[in-house]
């Protein structure tokens, strides 16, 4: 092995070396993310599209077509300016549904496999040449610098080096989904590569070989002139041909492809490269001519050969700089190529043969499949070279590539603006324009043969270049089948959902469809049938982890974006056509008699992500939408909206603060899953026709309320037949409606009151007055303790009687709590002897066991006709042989006082009016009504207040009345009167 070969094998392995250390320090972190993931990289990473045609090509054109070189470089620039009307829409595609390929993108578009192998095929047969390209430039590079023929051997040894670092770089994980920082920086570093590399040799050009821009002029006016003259030109006809070719090739190439959207940073870094890309481009372009002319003005022979025969003679450094600009170029071109290509082979060609199956290890399968194709494609870019490309210049093999690449044009045209194509069209019009292409392009390289002219001559000139003919004609055939097809076959509904998310203005429309899955926990089980249990789980959790929802996810809408987030992410792990059939078969929807409708949250949801995108009326129209959506958001009454297979659409603030729930964890439920009383609630109202549902009693927050329900029911031509239902909070009402006829009746009994008061005023007086006579005539003990007791009875009447007049004058002022200290033991004695003057009820046993001494404040006359109320209605409520059991104790400053009893406890009906007068639960003649509403209203001022537990907790039956007092004092002064 000669110094120069292994010079030149040292100096490449040397740099690809570099290379792996640059891209290792990005991956451990040494370089800071906000340099690896700067916009300014990303628009080096676009700059792959200057490949060794760049370096090598574009002067061998400039030689054979004059400025017609420009034309490489121009397409490109004209397809990022095109940016905001092309390429961001292709990016919103792609990200949306985690689509990594063009195969990936005309799949998901035409709802067919065969679309996207169809595609594959065609990419690959059109990378073959232009990876011939970069395999012939390094291995001519390496005889013309080494002076020997051990170019080929070398170009191997270098693409096993390219391959490797693909490897490394591009498919080390199973996670295809990723950024690949190190990779971009790679290519972005080889890109400043050969931009230093093609600046450079300009430089050698102006400096080295002419004596400056004076000598470069004068050889331009002198020898110059006539080589120039003698330089072939494009016709304009063909130089719009070349732009066509060109501008296509910048985002439909595997590479550029990939590089360009799947793995860009965002809409904004895209936006910026439609600027930063072109200035890179001119830079590139600038040194072209200064090659040239310096190649022309050394020898007429092959242009970039001889200058860099001169460079290399007469300045060792600069056939080592042209030699790393082309390596730079051939390899970023490589393994970005290799890559994308593999990444086609296998989800469109390999899985669509043979699909994935319930395996125990599908990402490492699919791992090493990826491996051995990105080795495969580089391996066949090295045998096309060896077969076919030795023979051949670059500017043949180039033309080839991009005349075949091409013919995804229209079909790409049609995918983001013309809904109505359809996959008949869209395979009719690719074959079509592909069988042109094989028969006069691609077969003549590899078979050697020269068909004859295409029928294309009433167009074209008859001295017309080869590739422009067939440029012509393959896409003229191509486009007329492809709209002529498409307008009379049927499209099926699958590619009507996929054009409407693939156009511009996309809006999808998805139907409200349930799933055969309940819940999101029950998604692991269906897909490991085609993924395997570890796949599955795996796929599944990340899919929850990126909505933010839980395994226990059962909302029918939620279910849907679930599905939706695993067939995209699986699109990006195997294509979209095999992640289609997997979903669809293990995924499916349950479809029953029920109207489908559409999603109108989701499109909503929709609606939000892309508002900042929209301009003019659509932004006025969606304005509008936003302040009617806000206006029922925001409204002070509760709304919700049920579609007609009960699914919640919307669910209001004002619902959600008063049911406790919020929206978003309800809307796309159904009504049946949400909590009670909800579910019977909505129904009742959806089944009352148009009738409202008035004041209906429901529990809240433990809390009793009552609401009324309005319907409407949406129809009409845009109607999606929902059911609007209006929530009013009427319980506030029905508290003043209460008061209002509490009030009422306060106000009779005390019309009633006082006529008792008149009326029973003076014969009370009476019995009392010959109570008190009674003790002057007798001295008999017991005439003397009867007449005590009249007169006792006599008090209490009146005091009775001043209460009932006390509910007529509720604006009264009332009278100041009475201060003294009251014993419960002794009031409860009082009481029993009171009810034991009765005779009826002596067969129920009332057990007093009240504490000693504890002392209350208050009036215990009173407090005293409270208990015997108490104690009389727990008489009456017991069985005979039936049990009251009174009872008191201390909590904090308060004292309870508890009566119980074992009778038949109180009506469900009575409880919530138990204290409003005249409510009894005895029957008629027995009682009044009136003995718990004057208990109330005593211990109300007492500063008490009583619960009732009917039955007590613990007993299956009886009544608990508890009275919680304030204690006494004894550090209080006496009030002044």
């Amino acid at each position: 092995m000669s110094v120069e070969l292994i010079g030149v094998v040292s100096l490449g392995l040397g740099y690809l070396a570099l290379l792996l250390g640059c891209a290792t320090a990005v991956e451990r972190g040494w370089v800071p993310l906000r340099v690896s993931q700067h916009p300014a990289v990303y628009t080096l990473t676009l700059g792959v599209y200057a490949s060794a045609w760049a370096i090598y090509g574009s002067v061998e054109l400039a030689a054979n077509a004059g400025f017609g070189y420009l034309a490489y470089y121009l397409g490109a620039a004209g397809a990022f300016l095109l940016a905001p009307v092309l390429l961001v829409p292709i990016q919103r595609i792609t990200r949306t549904y985690q689509l990594a390929s063009l195969a990936d993108l005309f799949a998901f578009r035409f709802r067919s496999r065969w679309a996207g192998t169809l595609v594959t095929v065609v990419s690959l047969l059109a990378v073959l040449p232009l990876l011939g390209i970069q395999v012939k430039t390094m291995s001519e590079a390496a005889n013309l610098f080494t002076q020997s023929q051990a170019g080929p051997a070398v170009a191997l040894l270098f693409c096993a080096a390219i391959a490797a670092l693909a490897v490394i770089l591009g498919a080390r994980h199973s996670h295809v989904h990723s950024r690949h920082n190190s990779l971009l920086s790679t290519i972005a570093i080889e890109s400043i590569v050969k931009l230093v590399a093609m600046l450079g040799l300009g430089a050698v050009a102006l400096w080295l070989v002419f004596s400056g821009p004076s000598d470069m002029q004068q050889w331009l006016a002198g020898p110059g002139y006539l080589a120039q003259a003698q330089t072939a030109r494009f016709d304009p006809a063909q130089w719009r041909t070349l732009l066509l070719l060109f501008f296509a090739a910048a985002f439909m190439m595997p590479h550029l492809f990939h590089i360009t959207f799947a793995e860009s940073l965002s809409r904004h870094t895209l936006l910026q490269a439609s600027w930063t890309l072109p200035l890179f481009l001119l830079l590139m372009a600038l040194p072209v001519p200064l090659i040239w002319w310096a190649a022309q003005s050394v020898n007429d022979e092959i242009p970039m050969s001889a200058y860099a025969a001169y460079a290399l003679s007469e300045h060792w450094w600069v056939g080592a700089l042209a030699f790393i600009g082309g390596l730079a170029a051939a390899s970023g071109t490589m393994m970005l190529i290799a890559l994308a290509l593999s990444g086609m082979v296998l989800n469109h060609i390999v899985l669509v043969a043979r699909p994935p199956e319930a395996r125990s290890d599908l990402y490492g399968w699919l791992l090493w499949l990826r491996r051995g194709l990105v080795v495969g494609v580089v391996l066949g870019g090295w045998l096309f070279y060896q077969w076919i490309g030795r023979q051949y210049p670059l500017t043949s093999l180039g033309l080839t590539a991009f005349v075949g690449m091409a013919q995804c044009l229209p079909g790409m045209l049609a995918l983001l603006y013309w809904p109505g194509a359809n996959r008949k069209g869209m395979v009719a019009g690719l074959l079509a324009g592909i069988g042109v292409w094989l028969w006069w392009l691609w077969l003549p390289l590899v078979a050697g043969y020269a068909p004859p002219a295409p029928p294309f001559t009433p167009l074209t000139p008859a001295d017309a270049p080869v590739w422009y003919s067939v440029t012509l004609l393959s896409l003229s055939l191509n486009i007329l089948l492809l709209i002529v097809v498409s307008l009379f076959t049927r499209t099926s509904e699958g590619e009507h959902s996929a054009a409407e998310a693939c156009s511009v203005d996309a809006v999808i429309r998805s139907k409200r469809l349930p799933l055969e899955a309940a819940t999101a926990s029950d998604f692991p089980a269906h897909l490991a049938q085609a993924l395997g249990d570890d796949a599955a789980h795996r796929e599944v959790d990340r899919a929850l982890k990126a909505l933010n929802l839980t395994p226990q996810e059962r909302r029918p809408y939620a279910l849907r974006r679930l599905r939706d987030r695993i067939q995209a992410n699986l699109s990006g792990l195997m294509g979209p056509s095999v992640a289609r059939d997997i979903v669809d078969r293990y995924l499916p929807y349950r479809h029953d008699d029920a109207p489908v409708t559409d999603d109108i949250h989701f499109v909503e949801s929709r609606l939000e992500a892309y508002r900042s995108r929209l301009t003019g009326l659509a932004r006025e129209l969606d304005g509008l939408r936003r302040h009617h959506r806000q206006t029922l958001a925001y409204l002070p009454v509760g709304l919700c909206v049920l579609g007609d297979d009960d699914e919640l659409v919307m669910w209001n603030q004002a619902l959600s603060q008063l049911s406790g729930i919020s929206g978003e964890s309800v809307i796309g439920s159904r009504r049946d899953s949400l909590p009670a009383p909800w579910p019977n609630l909505l129904g009742s109202v959806l089944e009352e026709g148009t009738s409202p549902l008035y004041k209906q009693a429901v529990q809240l927050h433990g809390k009793d309320y009552f609401l009324t329900l309005h319907k409407a029911v949406l129809s009409g031509h845009d109607s999606r037949g929902d059911s609007v239902i209006l929530v009013e909070d009427h319980t506030e009402m029905k508290w003043l409606e209460e008061e209002l006829v509490h009030a009422a009746r306060l106000a009779s009994i005390g019309q009633l009151a006082a006529g008792v008061a008149h009326e029973i005023g003076n014969p009370i007086t009476g019995i009392s007055s010959l109570a008190q006579n009674l003790r002057y005539d007798t001295q008999d003990p017991a005439l003397l303790e009867t007449a005590d007791h009249i007169q006792q009875l006599t008090q209490r009447v009146t005091k009775i009687v001043n209460s009932l007049v006390g509910f007529a004058h509720a604006g009264r002022a009332t009278p100041a709590l009475p201060r003294s200290p009251v014993d419960l033991r002794t009031i409860t004695d009082d009481a029993l002897h009171l009810i034991h003057l009765a005779r009826s009820g002596e067969d129920v046993t009332i057990t007093n066991a009240c504490a000693e001494e504890l002392i209350v404040q208050g009036d215990a006359q009173r407090l005293t006709q409270v208990m015997v109320n108490l104690l009389s209605n727990a008489r009456d409520a017991c069985q005979p042989t039936g049990r009251v059991h009174i009872a008191t104790g201390q909590q904090g400053d308060q004292a309870w006082w508890c009566v119980t009893d074992d009778g038949h406890g109180i009506d469900p009906t009575v409880r919530d009016h138990l204290f409003e007068p005249f409510t009894t639960t005895k029957t008629a003649g027995e009682g009044t009504g009136l003995g718990l509403s004057l208990a109330y209203q005593i211990i109300n001022e007492h500063q008490g207040k009583i619960e009732v537990a009917s039955p007590p907790p613990g007993t299956p039956r009886g009544t608990a009345i508890t009275l919680w007092l304030p204690l006494y004092q004894q550090d209080e002064q006496p009030p002044h009167v």
